[in-house]
């Protein structure tokens, strides 16, 4: 049914702003009161992170911000939702219009700016959600104005220890000024020891099983800056790679008006760099720990390519605007005829089969 609506939805929904018409959606779905995930494939199931996953597709952080409608995500096919970024402290984020949709390239400009109703707020609502089905992380962020941004990380693993599923640490959004600095190689060492550190404390104070964290990069690093980012995620023992975050490039190729909005680029004009920088991550980690795909993803191919390539996990987001929310069944289905196509159990067997291809294919431009 709704897959069959969308197409007459979307002329409607695509005329009004982008972010009045995400603040309407968001609202629907707090209305919509589903309390169990979808089923999915048991073929499907997946494991990173010590957590047993009921498909490898995920939500990316950015969609619900507040941990306003996790559970209708879930509903939706998701086999994990990501919410966030959360900021200790409220945040307003940059000046409106800050999103900015490209339909002729099937992408997303934004400039949002950590926008978040703060981690009082967000931890309220998943106290509330706790013990229910369904595995829901948080993104966290720092402040614009925060003296000490490690701090306000260590904060957010404090925070939400009791309710996370895992953690994602963003680092790399390009709409904080001076945050990507944290991707060098002596402030993220520094950051990470702070919050394993507080994850660990969380975990014994609690006498509970420590959460994941993962560390998400930008697309736009170079080699030696990715090979910085994975020297420091081996030597602290990180539990995985989130690769990637938009992107600040705008390729030639662009073609709608609001190409040149200052902010980070997402969806289809993503897919290939960001699937390189994640072969390239794979390579270099050897096995290390498991890497989650993101960015561009817009069909069940575009998800094989990023598993492929090296992901374990994969999420998206701004294919929903344009495909809308019947795209993760649809992957999901094509999940499943790739497992019967290969003749393989799981989709474990595939994981990084073109890696060493992607890589030397390079990012493209």
């Amino acid at each position: 049914m709704i897959r069959t609506l969308w197409p007459a939805l979307r002329p409607a929904i695509h005329l009004l702003d982008p972010e009045t018409a995400h603040e309407l959606t968001l609202a629907a779905l707090e209305r919509f009161t589903t309390r169990h995930p979808a089923a999915s494939d048991p073929r499907l199931r997946t494991r990173a992170f010590a957590i047993e996953f009921p498909n490898p597709l995920g939500l990316a952080a950015g969609f619900d911000k507040d941990a306003r409608a996790p559970d209708a995500m879930l509903g939706l096919g998701f086999g994990f939702v990501e919410i966030g970024s959360v900021t200790p402290r409220p945040q307003g984020g940059n000046p409106k219009p800050r999103l900015f949709r490209l339909p002729e390239d099937r992408a997303v400009v934004n400039r949002m700016g950590f926008n978040n109703a703060g981690m009082e707020v967000v931890r309220e609502r998943m106290r509330r959600r706790a013990g229910r089905p369904g595995l829901v992380g948080v993104n966290i962020g720092a402040n614009k104005d925060s003296e000490d941004r490690t701090a306000d990380y260590v904060a957010g693993i404090r925070a939400f220890a009791p309710y996370a599923a895992f953690f994602t640490v963003n680092i790399s959004s390009p709409n904080t000024p001076g945050l990507r600095d944290l991707q060098a190689k002596a402030a993220l060492d520094d950051l990470v020891a702070r919050v394993t550190e507080a994850r660990d404390e969380a975990a014994a104070g609690r006498g509970s099983a420590r959460r994941p964290i993962l560390l998400k990069i930008a697309p736009d690093l170079d080699l030696a800056g990715l090979d910085d980012v994975v020297a420091v995620a081996r030597e602290r023992g990180l539990d995985g790679l989130v690769v990637s975050n938009t992107t600040l490039a705008r390729p030639a190729t662009l073609r709608s008006r609001f190409s040149g909005e200052t902010g980070g680029l997402s969806g289809a004009p993503l897919l290939r760099r960001s699937t390189w920088m994640l072969a390239e991550t794979y390579r270099r980690l050897e096995g290390a720990m498991p890497v989650v795909g993101v960015g561009g993803i817009a069909s069940g191919a575009d998800a094989l390519a990023k598993i492929r390539a090296g992901a374990t996990l994969v999420e998206l987001y701004s294919a929903m605007v344009f495909e809308g929310p019947g795209l993760p069944s649809t992957i999901l289905e094509a999940f499943t005829a790739a497992l019967d196509r290969e003749g393989v159990g799981s989709l474990a067997e595939i994981i990084g089969r073109d890696a060493e291809a992607v890589a030397l294919a390079g990012p493209g431009e």
